[in-house]
């Protein structure tokens, strides 16, 4: 019985390393590029949050800094109802550039993120895998330098998160919004 259990433990961890290696990183990845301030264009999840949520989404304003020990601090700010709501997150990094950690300190889940595609001036494509106890997902998020991208970085987006085994009701692309927008510089 043991055994069983342990096997089918190992064979779990090596489904999500293998889910983990599925998602290409950023080749030649400059972490000082990618700082500064982002929108975000596009959103697509299988998470139940983004199903519930998906009807309320706008466009938000992402700044991406380093911090001295080199992980990124990321500061999202959006529109909640009548507010601007800001959330702070430390991305750990690893051996590996372009790929980060983070655990959220309220929910309790681990976030393996992957910096896809970037050409820093214009638009970044980040993959994050999320677990937690009651299971895991998938998340894409793409980012854009100005609140507009062309179809084509859409189309790319929007290919990227299907080959995530994401479906056209995960797939968003944030309406635009001038609300919040002027809190981030």
């Amino acid at each position: 019985m043991q055994a069983t259990l342990l096997g089918i433990l190992g064979l779990a961890l090596l489904g999500t390393l293998r889910a983990q290696d599925s998602i290409p990183v950023q080749a030649d990845f400059h972490q000082d590029k990618l700082t500064g301030k982002w929108y975000s264009i596009g959103l697509a999840s299988n998470s139940n949050w983004f199903k519930e949520k998906r009807h309320l989404m706008k466009m938000c304003t992402t700044i991406i800094s380093t911090t001295a020990e080199g992980n990124l601090e990321v500061s999202s700010t959006y529109p909640k109802g009548d507010q601007c709501v800001t959330r702070n997150s430390l991305y750990t990094k690893t051996e590996q550039p372009g790929r980060f950690s983070y655990t959220s300190p309220r929910w309790g889940s681990k976030h393996n993120i992957h910096v896809v595609e970037t050409n820093y001036e214009e638009y970044a494509l980040v993959a994050t895998q999320i677990s937690k106890s009651t299971g895991s997902s998938t998340m894409v998020l793409l980012y854009s330098r100005t609140k507009e991208l062309s179809p084509e970085r859409l189309e790319m987006f929007t290919q990227f998160s299907r080959e995530q085994g994401l479906t056209d009701d995960e797939i968003l692309i944030l309406p635009q919004t001038d609300k919040c927008m002027a809190d981030a510089s």
